[in-house]
């Protein structure tokens, strides 16, 4: 090969090397872990979702009675675990108030982790996922710790960094209760060599006032999320007025910026509505994303789901509401929206809509 054959091929290496970078690739989170395929905050869906190539995997954390951060949904217990089989826990069940809806049940805070790891995981949707009932009751409730352990000795599997999302869920009803989350979170990642601004993690809430104090302890990026309607519940609480619409506005994103990194938002309400017929297209874009930016927040919205149950009309695939779409559809009017990131059930199909879109950039 001649030495101008070498240097016409390292200028092409070189060109498509710029070219890529170019190109922002957004992260692929997985949400929950790879709750599309088996059932949500169980380490094996963590470990499923990198293998899947998730960027990040994200675990819902609730507090339990002795002040250990495990993953769930919610901190009611009977909608993802067997607590409701378990006689020896009968007469726990109860009515209580959180973020002021009344749900009855077992609640994560009346137990124990010793008492939690008694407990056996089940899928929280089986109308909808049915397959995933086949797991029911294999898998163990984890902790915080756990899942951080499992993600770095996965990251030696797939020889690339993972990062971990966590959100804290009802912060204001757990400090209520004398189980303040940012504490113990802030230690468990701090153990873990989780700090700085450019740490691998992302923390992220609903409320205003627990992700300001977090600003206050460490640099590690937080991300606001904004929900369909209403306000935050620490916001109910302290008798304000900011709502999520408010805080969605170019003023109200600049306040943001001012505790966080980047915002979640509820994808359809905020960036791009679907229409009265229930399709989805790029003509109902809002200026979220560009005031976002603007403000300097990163934005990665929830959540893609490729069942038919949750996709836009135009984006289905026949009649069945259990059968699989075209979430990477959907996905590529969100991405070309200018996303910098998505929350997904199913991290696979994920991933390979990224990839696609990313290579779509470098033809």
């Amino acid at each position: 090969m001649s030495c101008h054959t070498v240097s016409i091929l390292l200028s092409i290496a070189s060109l498509a090397t710029i070219a890529f970078c170019q190109v922002e690739y957004p992260l692929v989170i997985a949400h929950r872990g790879a709750s599309g395929y088996i059932p949500e905050h169980t380490l094996a869906a963590y470990a499923i979702a990198i293998l899947q190539g998730s960027d990040y995997v994200e675990p819902d954390l609730v507090m339990t009675k002795d002040g250990h951060l495990i993953a769930r949904h919610d901190n009611v217990l009977d909608l993802t675990t067997d607590i409701a089989e378990r006689a020896e826990f009968a007469d726990r069940k109860t009515t209580k108030s959180v973020d002021g809806k009344e749900s009855e049940g077992w609640f994560s805070e009346d137990f124990t982790l010793e008492e939690i790891k008694t407990l056996r995981a089940i899928e929280r949707i089986p109308e909808t996922r049915p397959a995933n009932t086949r797991f029911d009751r294999m898998f163990e409730v984890p902790t915080l710790e756990e899942i951080v352990s499992l993600v770095q000795a996965m990251e030696s599997v797939v020889n690339r960094t993972i990062g971990v999302y966590p959100e804290t869920k009802h912060p204001s009803h757990f400090a209520s209760l004398d189980l303040q989350m940012e504490e113990p979170l802030f230690a468990v990642l701090t153990e873990n060599g989780y700090s700085g601004p450019d740490a691998p993690v992302f923390i992220q809430s609903f409320e205003v006032a627990n992700l300001q104090k977090l600003a206050g302890m460490t640099e590690i990026p937080l991300v606001q999320l904004l929900d369909s309607s209403g306000q935050p519940f620490d916001q109910v609480l302290s008798n304000g007025t900011l709502t999520y619409d408010e805080m969605a506005t170019a003023d109200g994103l600049k306040a943001i910026a001012e505790y966080a990194s980047g915002v979640g938002p509820e994808k359809y309400h905020f960036i791009m509505p679907r229409a009265d017929d229930d399709t989805l297209s790029a003509d109902t874009k809002t200026t979220f994303v560009d005031d976002a930016h603007a403000a300097g927040l990163v934005v990665h919205p929830f959540t893609f789901r490729a069942e038919n149950e949750f996709l836009p009309l135009n984006f289905r695939n026949g009649t069945d509401e259990t059968a699989i779409g075209d979430m990477i559809g959907e996905m590529e009017l969100f991405l070309e929206a200018g996303i910098d990131g998505v929350f997904v059930d199913h991290p696979d199909i994920g991933k390979q809509g990224v990839e696609d879109f990313v290579n779509s950039r470098l033809l």
